[in-house]
């Protein structure tokens, strides 16, 4: 039952990351971006990182800002959890990448704020 459960969750953020990948395809990149919180994060080849963003309400959503180092990470999932929103990267290779998230209404350019994480991987 455990691993069904397991199952159905990896599931639903393989799907929910290939919407999100679908749907900004044809997003308008974000502009400049407010000053934001910065996390460091440090892990190993093969692990799995999350990261949290606090859902805001009015329309306004989180969008990946800036391309990232492809070759260090991957986005293998998407999902709201509680209030928040959570994506998953698996670690692929040594090196550094950073995400950068901004707050935008729907796929408009205007960022409202920001987030930041400095993933390196060993």
């Amino acid at each position: 039952m455990h691993h069904l459960r397991a199952l159905t969750v990896a599931a639903a953020l393989v799907l929910a990351a290939a919407l999100a990948i679908a749907a900004s395809a044809s997003a308008p990149p974000v502009g400049a971006l407010p000053l934001g919180p910065v996390s460091v994060i440090k892990t190993q080849k093969g692990e799995l990182v999350a990261v949290s963003l606090p859902t805001r309400g009015n329309g306004r959503v989180w969008r990946i800002a800036r391309p990232f180092n492809g070759n260090v990470l991957a986005q293998v999932g998407e999902a709201d959890v509680a209030k928040t929103v959570v994506l998953v990267f698996r670690a692929k290779a040594a090196g550094a990448a950073t995400v950068t998230f901004g707050l935008t209404k729907g796929e408009t350019a205007k960022a409202f704020e920001s987030r930041r994480f400095e993933i390196h991987v060993r």
